[in-house]
């Protein structure tokens, strides 16, 4: 891991957040949890958003957290919208300054984006964001994927990954947590042949950064799917939060790509994956585990990364060997 070993990543990102951009739109003060993911990568977003933007925000942890009237730590123009209807309210925008740019009434169109949690994006909301992918809109929709309804109670969605703990799926002598696969909700949005579709984490600020400038700028829709840790949910350590992001990109559990015009790239390369262990240990939703489920989640993690380079026609790293202890005592 010498090229993206942790430690030179992280000075990395501490030097290049110094040429970031220093207004801040999403401000101090709000109510997020010690160690939330999600309130970081909102902040970097925003940044990168910049100015002259409006924002439809479903219901969810950042909603909840920066809203509470009459204060608000959004410095862009934000509407709080249902769980289901994202999308919707996005398309009504653009579509609204679209049709009073052409009567005269406005100069020009200002970026409409749409932001919503794994619930509100992968389940509830899915029937909107697909109608509004098809249709062709030119926003740009963000889902925050901390991988649970957080808010409401730790409940598990379709973005929950398998063996999860949660409490809709406690884990007990007839069942191992989560007992579905996470929803492959990236491969969904290309699926509608949109201009750009990528996946980011707050813990490589850089490539968070500019696949937001690149999705504002495309015309047309785009979609960015962003793994946001959530200690509270997860059962981590407030301050691993960054570090459970980079582990989440070395042990190829959530790698980091974009697909351009249907082209895909693989955006952060580590030359050796780190063993899926590495990723899971440090999170207590995960504790109950036995070696046989953590061996078939190693399995099933490499196998869904081999897919991946294939596509983006990008060599091979390193790959973990799963020990023989491991595969007999299933």
């Amino acid at each position: 891991m010498e090229k993206f070993g942790y430690a030179q990543s992280q000075k990395f990102d501490t030097y290049a957040s110094r040429l970031m951009p220093r207004k801040e739109y999403f401000t101090s003060g709000h109510r997020a949890c010690q160690g939330c993911g999600e309130a970081l990568a909102v902040r970097w977003v925003t940044k990168a958003i910049g100015e002259d933007a409006v924002i439809a925000h479903a219901t969810g942890c950042m909603e909840i957290v920066s809203s509470g009237m009459p204060q608000t730590a959004w410095m862009h123009p934000w509407i709080h919208v249902a769980f289901e209807n994202t999308a919707a309210v996005a398309s009504g925008l653009e579509t609204g300054y679209r049709i009073l740019v052409r009567k005269g009434k406005l100069d020009a169109i200002p970026k409409v984006v749409a932001m919503a949690g794994d619930g509100g994006t992968t389940d509830i909301g899915l029937q909107a964001l697909s109608g509004a992918l098809e249709r062709g809109h030119n926003f740009t929709y963000i889902c925050w994927d901390n991988e649970a309804y957080m808010n409401t109670g730790i409940q598990r969605s379709s973005s929950t990954p398998y063996g999860a703990m949660t409490t809709t799926s406690p884990p007990g002598k007839l069942s191992i947590g989560q007992a579905t696969q996470k929803k492959n909700m990236v491969a969904i949005a290309v699926a509608h042949g949109i201009p750009y579709v990528a996946t980011a984490c707050p813990s490589y600020l850089f490539d968070l950064y500019f696949k937001v400038r690149k999705a504002i700028e495309t015309p047309g829709p785009a979609y960015i799917h962003i793994l946001s840790v959530c200690p509270t949910g997860w059962r981590s350590a407030t301050e691993l939060s960054v570090r459970l992001g980079r582990l989440a990109v070395e042990t190829g559990v959530f790698p980091l790509y974009e697909v351009e015009n249907g082209r895909y790239r693989l955006t952060v390369e580590p030359p050796k994956l780190r063993p899926v262990n590495d990723y899971l240990k440090p999170q207590g939703r995960f504790r109950h585990l036995r070696d046989k489920e953590r061996a078939f989640i190693q399995r099933y993690t490499l196998a869904a990364y081999q897919l991946l380079l294939d596509k983006c026609g990008a060599p091979y790293p390193e790959f973990p060997v799963i020990s023989e202890t491991e595969e007999e005592s299933e």
